[in-house]
């Protein structure tokens, strides 16, 4: 039973609101990383985390309100010049807005979120102090990436040449398999079908890393599509609009068919007819167009969480990424835009984690720490060459 009994509406309000609000905030962090001075920035964080703080408060979400008023508190110094943002910093503030996102599931289950996790309230206490050391902080990991399982280990034979399908199933699993098999004994059946063994080993993979925090990618029994969506108001004017004149359309041809049905059948009567009809069929025509428009979201909604979500990784890995996004202004069903966040997702933690070097190594190399950076020189050469 939910515990916000007679606010389902405003609940939902507030999730969609907030939902956005902190992707929003997420994106201004990342920028706010590569220039900490800049005061519209803070600004914009910290009315951010005013504004989800207050939604909360109207829900009686105490923890939630109590953990963004830390945060509010934090960048109202950072914003006023009494604190200045290191590294340690920021990685508390991604603590914390990980932590807010992970308070909204909590609300759309129609439950209170549990209080933040305490060494987290204790970091955030100790910036707004100025006592935050990098003894003290602990930087965000990121959520687990789905990464291809390692193939199994071979499996062991005993001196006869049979398969210890024992030792192969705990190497895989990590436990003892509950019917242990005597190997040697005719052909021996492993305690599970390769493919279930299989699984085991991704998910062991994936929940025994540190600091996993679960899947952000969507799966079978996750999360439930969105059902809800955003039109812009000149677009639902447009569908009224067809909507009144296919009406006047309608009560046109029912004047034509009592004329006709009273024995009214000459010339003009049928071009009238004929007429009211091709009208008909362009309104119908333009009204499924316009409905089919009312689906059709910018795509950069589905990016917002992108560049967290490389950031995190990056840092994690040690590495100096930056994302670049392009196009967010484009257009394409709302249907759409959630069956490519999970691929996207993967390929930009590939990308991270497989296809660019450490800073460390970069440098190493000869080559720039960033790989933005590289292409900002490459592109500055071209231009000064042209």
């Amino acid at each position: 039973m939910s515990e916000f009994g007679g606010m389902e509406e405003l609940l939902q309000d507030f999730l969609i609101e907030a939902t956005d609000l902190l992707s929003d905030v997420d994106n201004k962090l990342v920028d706010l990383e590569k220039n900490p001075h800049d005061r519209s920035l803070l600004n914009e964080i910290f009315r951010g985390f005013h504004t989800i703080k207050g939604g909360a408060g109207f829900l009686n979400a105490t923890e939630l309100v109590t953990l963004c008023h830390l945060t509010e508190n934090l960048f109202d110094k950072l914003r006023n010049g009494e604190l200045e943002i290191t590294a340690e910093a920021m990685d508390v503030i991604m603590a914390a807005t990980g932590t807010v996102r992970s308070m909204f599931q909590f609300l759309e289950q129609g439950v209170q979120p549990h209080a933040a996790d305490e060494a987290l309230i204790a970091q955030l206490k100790q910036a707004i102090s100025g006592e935050l050391s990098a003894a003290t902080a602990q930087a965000p990991a990121p959520a687990a990436a789905e990464t291809p399982a390692a193939p199994p280990p071979a499996a062991k034979t005993t001196p006869e040449g049979a398969i210890d399908w024992n030792a192969y199933y705990a190497a895989v699993t990590g436990k003892e398999p509950n019917v242990p098999m005597q190997a040697g004994q005719g052909i021996p059946q492993p305690p599970q079908p390769p493919e279930a063994i299989i699984k085991a080993a991704i998910g062991r993979r994936a929940t025994d890393k540190p600091g996993y925090s679960g899947p952000v990618g969507r799966r079978e029994s996750e999360k439930v599509r969105d059902n809800s969506i955003r039109v812009d108001t000149s677009r639902l004017d447009q569908v009224l609009n067809l909507s009144g004149e296919i009406g006047l359309t309608k009560n046109r041809l029912t004047s034509l068919r009592t004329e006709i049905l009273s024995g009214m059948t000459g010339a003009e009567t049928l071009q009238a007819l004929d007429a009211a009809v091709g009208q008909l069929d362009l309104l119908v025509s333009d009204l499924q167009n316009a409905v089919m428009k009312t689906r059709m979201q910018p795509i950069g909604r589905l990016f917002q969480k992108y560049p967290r979500i490389a950031r995190d990784l990056a840092r994690n890995l040690g590495k100096d990424v930056e994302l670049v996004l392009s196009g967010e202004e484009t257009e394409i069903d709302k249907t759409m835009i959630e069956d490519l966040s999970d691929p996207i997702i993967h390929l930009i933690r590939n990308a991270v984690d497989h296809g660019i070097e450490s800073s460390l190594e970069r440098t190493a190399a000869g080559k720039r720490r960033s790989p933005r950076c590289a292409w900002r020189q490459a592109r500055k050469a071209i231009t000064s060459s042209s």
